[in-house]
């Protein structure tokens, strides 16, 4: 702990110093300081992945014998099967799943390539369903292949799929699944935890389920890379507009069953990223400020936890959300319970984890928002560039990929780079606007390019007050999780106004509650050196 933090004789001030000292474990790092987070880079076995293909493949010998493998007799360089038998495999499946060759991770669909091949060279029309290859899952919905890993999202029509049982769910089941090189190294107190599958035990012999942040999840390693299959749905009765877990778990089975290696290609491998100091700016803004993360709304909390989860990561260096400045971070459901509080003034406020339906494992009672909420300022008295209040224009963070279907009130980007695997998701922009728009499943946007505007759907038009959320989710070995915001955010906006935010607080609100967590053996030292809380 820093030398300031020994001569601090407010509770107030210890508990600031010792969350600083906590969560800045770099010497010399300043309790303002932003940190970049940590990843882990994993390692492909490659012979193990060609074993594996030349065995779901020799199941038919005639499209076998059309693939070369390491150790095969040479051919001349004129003949097809001159070429190593992924890139081979890659050349088929592109036209299905473009970009599959730039994933440098074996890339496991519900697709059979040899059956696939096999009605081809059989004569099959191309007009013939590809679901019959896809153990009934309908064409992908989306295909991302990038140089960190890929994602997919399949779908299974209501009555398809022989020998399910019946479901009172009616519309399609969405199935997800991602794989990655890059694993986020987050201090998960929920992480790793899951039960067998027993009928899919040989299969995959790591394989568990857990049901995590409203979705079943199905995690396994193969050939030294986590995957996590995941479908959305709630732990309940089931319902025809809502999917019960218990109805997911024999898709999610079927879909499992089904995987095949459908293509990738091996590349450089990776080193670890490391966490470090995150950049920011060295002029300091003029009006600028901030509460520190983890600070809520007193009595915010979901499940009467008092504070917040203060998280000090910039999970990436993104472009502020909203085109233009000022903007402003508050809650819009708890702002009236701070007497004298607007939602349009800084500071900023921390509400990630305050009291919502929502599951999020890194609150501390299991619930809260997910994300951050934002409201852009109003227009400037004397603005001449068009401005109006409602037609603040929403940016994307990122160069980045779409994820959304039509109808779908969220917008997702995702980033697939070779030192990032992150999803940033938008909400309350009308559905119908952006189906209009073009902000569909597969679409690229540029970082800076407008997506819509500030708006107040939530199930329908005036539906929420006008403002943006704003999440940001990673890919761990328990599939995608929501991580605060905040900070992220805090940073990007120090970058749109070029100057550096002043943090103040923390509020007593918070640092009672994160006193009373305290260990003994700290509240003991605080009572005898620090004065008894004076």
């Amino acid at each position: 702990m820093s030398p300031g933090c020994a001569v601090n004789r407010k509770v107030v001030s210890f508990v600031s110093c010792w969350l600083a000292a906590l969560l800045s474990p770099l010497p010399g790092a300043h309790a303002d300081e932003f940190r970049t987070p940590s990843i882990s880079a994993m390692r492909v076995e490659w012979r193990a992945v060609l074993d594996q293909l030349r065995q779901e493949i020799g199941s038919r010998p005639a499209i076998a014998a059309g693939f070369t493998f390491a150790g095969q007799r040479r051919v001349a360089a004129t003949d097809p099967r001159a070429t190593p038998a992924l890139v081979q495999l890659n050349a088929v499946t592109a036209p299905l799943f473009p970009g599959i060759a730039q994933s440098p991770i074996p890339v496991l669909l519900p697709f059979d390539p040899a059956s696939y091949l096999d009605a081809r060279q059989n004569g099959a029309p191309d007009s013939l369903s590809i679901a019959r290859y896809q153990a009934d899952f309908r064409a992908v919905d989306f295909f991302h292949a990038g140089a960190s890993g890929y994602d997919a999202v399949f779908s299974l029509d209501s009555g398809a799929g022989d020998g399910l049982p019946q479901r009172t769910f009616a519309k399609p089941v969405e199935v997800q699944i991602s794989g990655s090189i890059l694993v986020y190294d987050l201090a998960d107190r929920l992480g790793g935890k899951g039960e067998p599958v027993k009928t899919l035990a040989a299969q995959f012999p790591d394989l568990r389920r857990f049901i995590r942040e409203g979705y079943v999840r199905y995690a396994f390693t193969r050939f030294g890379i986590p995957y996590v299959l995941s479908i959305q749905c709630l732990d309940s009765a089931p319902r025809p507009k809502r999917l019960a877990c218990r109805e997911a778990y024999p898709v999610a089975e079927r879909f499992l069953k089904a995987l095949r290696i459908a293509g990738g290609q091996p590349s450089r491998p990776r080193s670890d990223v490391a966490s470090d100091i995150a950049e920011r700016p060295a002029v300091q803004s003029a009006d600028f400020t901030y509460h520190p993360s983890g600070d809520i709304v007193a009595g915010s909390g979901g499940r009467r936890q008092q504070g917040g989860h203060a998280d000090f990561t910039v999970y990436s260096q993104i472009r502020f959300p909203l085109e233009k400045a000022p903007a402003f971070a508050h809650s819009q459901s708890f702002a009236k319970r701070k007497p004298g509080a607007a939602i349009d003034t800084y500071p900023w406020q921390d509400n990630f984890c305050e009291a919502r339906s929502f599951e999020v494992g890194q609150c501390a009672s299991g619930y809260g928002h997910q994300g951050q909420d934002i409201r852009p300022g109003a227009c400037p008295a004397d603005s001449k560039d068009g401005c109006d209040p409602k037609q603040q224009a929403v940016v994307a963070v990122r160069d980045s990929i779409v994820i959304r279907s039509a109808q779908q009130q969220a917008a997702t980007l995702q980033v697939n780079t070779r030192t990032e695997h992150v999803r940033f998701r938008y909400m309350h922009m009308n559905p119908s606007v952006m189906d209009a728009d073009g902000l569909l499943n597969g679409r690229r946007v540029s970082e800076g390019e407008k997506i819509g505007v500030v708006s107040n759907y939530l199930d329908h038009p005036n539906g929420t007050s006008r403002h943006l959320h704003f999440d940001v989710q990673l890919f761990t070995r328990d599939g995608w999780l929501w991580v605060n915001p905040y900070t992220t955010l805090v940073s990007a906006y120090e970058r749109l106004i070029r100057g550096r935010g002043r943090e103040i607080g923390p509020e007593p609100g918070l640092a009672a509650a994160v006193a009373h967590a305290l260990p003994d053996d700290v509240l003991h030292r605080i009572d005898t050196q620090e004065g008894g809380g004076n």
